[in-house]
């Protein structure tokens, strides 16, 4: 199991993102997020396995921090988004990497996405500038679209949301041999007195 936490300010398109990955459809009209939303998929990896992940979208409104912080914990992934035609949602990205890496576990992997693509015309935020954000946040980047669920590369976000699993596998798996050690350690250490 997976979680992945959808952060970023109000109206960049989270819950669209989020529904569309869920349910393959994009809504036009979305009532705000009050706190968190919650949905699940179940996704094939290229090696043949299922990966099950839970998917929590966080309202952007400051009102909520204090609730939506608490989410962060636990967290395998987060989708950190901005609105390609709001300068201001980009802007705030520093922000919202400043609460993730306050509130979440270290080995939380981060991805950048620049959401609405498709409105061209009305962009604000070029795809350069979203690659060297992420490049200088050490994150991925992707663009998409939750409107007509396009990505920048089909095959670079799958293999994003992939990469992004397995390190966050292989970093539980660590933790779980880590603390099988000091369990083992512990029993010793019981023996001998």
């Amino acid at each position: 199991l997976f979680k992945y936490i959808i952060i970023g300010d109000t109206e960049v398109g989270k819950s669209s993102i989020m529904l569309m990955f869920t349910e393959q459809h994009f809504q036009q009209a979305h009532d705000m997020t009050i706190g968190v939303e919650f949905d699940s998929r179940s996704v094939q990896l290229s090696d043949g396995n299922q990966a099950n992940l839970e998917i929590w979208d966080t309202a952007g409104q400051e009102s909520y921090l204090s609730i939506t912080r608490s989410y962060y914990r636990g967290t395998d992934c987060c989708l950190l988004v901005y609105d390609v035609t709001e300068r201001d949602s980009f802007e705030n990205i520093q922000h919202w990497v400043h609460q993730i890496r306050e509130n979440a576990d270290e080995r939380v992997r981060l991805v950048l996405v620049g959401n609405k693509c498709d409105s061209a015309g009305a962009r604000r935020v070029s795809a350069d500038e979203g690659a060297k954000l992420a490049a200088e946040y050490g994150v991925r980047f992707i663009e998409a679209s939750a409107k007509t669920n396009a990505l920048s590369s089909r095959e670079e976000a799958r293999a994003e949301l992939e990469t992004a699993l397995e390190e966050a596998k292989t970093a539980l798996e660590e933790a779980e041999t880590a603390l099988a050690s000091a369990r083992d350690v512990g029993r010793f250490a019981r023996r001998v007195r």
